[in-house]
């Protein structure tokens, strides 16, 4: 697995601290968890706007695959 580094500002790094601190977990901990929800909502808004195109051009994309 490859290794990412973030380099987020001092107003950020604070704000990681200060939430690590007050849940009782490393800063590295609650950025993984802030991008994993941010990965999930991201995904589902993408896949709900692909459904949405794929059912009002479902004729089309019929017709397409004939």
């Amino acid at each position: 697995m490859s290794e990412l580094v973030l380099r987020p500002d001092s107003a950020l790094l604070q704000v990681l601290h200060d939430l690590a601190d007050a849940h009782d977990l490393t800063p590295e901990d609650v950025a993984l968890d802030a991008l994993r929800r941010h990965l999930h909502e991201e995904g589902r808004q993408v896949r709900a706007v692909a459904e949405r195109l794929a059912a009002e051009h479902a004729e089309l994309l019929r017709r397409l695959g004939e």
